[in-house]
């Protein structure tokens, strides 16, 4: 499995979630390599970290927009 090695905050939120596809595809096939088993874990959960934060961050600037919205 060739993982992009950029740190997350550096991929789109698309990438980090095909990452994350990969990852769990590879954990899931005869090909899991138990040596990078940890690594890649531990890349997987700061992609899932990184989706979350970015979701938040969306949601809260959504919910200040809509709120501009709502008549006074």
């Amino acid at each position: 499995m060739n993982t992009d090695n950029r740190p997350v905050s550096e991929l789109t939120y698309n990438e980090a979630i095909a990452q994350i596809e990969a990852i769990l595809r590879n954990m899931q096939s005869d090909e899991c390599d138990i040596d990078r088993l940890a690594a890649n874990t531990r890349r997987a959960t700061a992609l899932i970290d990184e989706c979350r934060r970015r979701l938040t961050a969306t949601d809260q600037e959504l919910q200040a927009i809509l709120a501009t919205l709502q008549p006074s």
